[in-house]
């Protein structure tokens, strides 16, 4: 009989899959812990020492997971990214009217910038100094640029001449310091979205162009 399928071999087996089970489970307990102590303390004040106190392991499990905090930033990123439903790229690019699909878009995106603005305003603008800067853009990066993508598409530009001002206003729009000044400023979402829109609109038809002055190099 071969061995596969003996009682002995599916103990075996079934010990692997529990140990690979609880390898996993650590693994998330551990990234859920940065997560939440990187959206109330800042990255750069969260120490290893919290994380294994949070996450309910010792020192060194944390460092058997994540060997330096770059690996574990790229994961805290997912793991955000995934709990927090940031807006995907998919549903957008399925809307044919690009002004209307822009609206829908920053509608979506600004409620989540405001239901996760400690998050954000904590991990976009803490700086880790111990931390190895991404040679790589991360998974937050790659998503902003594929919803960049998709809100670019199929706009029906007055001439080319006027899409590098178009893609850099879409770009803007989608920055999350871009809704936080405007709404600092008083704006609510929803005219924030209107005002953006307008803009996108008459970026599109020419009516507002930006271009270098001919002999001026851009600084």
């Amino acid at each position: 009989m071969a061995e596969h399928s003996t009682p002995e071999a599916a103990q075996r087996r079934y010990r692997m899959k529990r140990r690979l089970e609880s390898i996993e489970e650590t693994r998330r307990r551990i990234t859920a812990a940065a997560f939440e102590l990187h959206a109330t303390v800042d990255p750069s004040r969260t120490t290893v020492s919290a994380i294994a106190e949070r996450a309910r392991v010792q020192r060194h499990t944390v460092y058997a997971h994540f060997p330096d905090l770059q690996t574990l930033y790229l994961a805290c990123t997912e793991h955000g990214m995934r709990v927090t439903a940031m807006p995907e790229a998919g549903p957008w690019a399925a809307i044919p009217d690009p002004d209307a699909r822009l609206q829908h878009a920053l509608r979506e995106l600004y409620a989540w910038y405001r239901a996760n603005e400690q998050m954000l305003r904590n991990v976009l603008y803490d700086v880790d100094p111990s931390a190895t800067q991404p040679t790589e853009p991360d998974l937050f990066e790659l998503r902003t640029r594929a919803l960049h993508q998709a809100l670019a598409e199929g706009w029906p530009v007055a001439n080319e001449a006027v899409r590098p001002t178009l893609d850099a206003l879409l770009s803007h729009a989608l920055a999350f310091e871009t809704w936080a000044s405007l709404t600092r400023s008083g704006l609510t979402n929803a005219t924030a979205v209107e005002l953006l829109a307008a803009l996108a609109g008459a970026a599109a038809s020419g009516t507002i162009a930006v271009r270098p002055e001919p002999g001026i190099p851009d600084q």
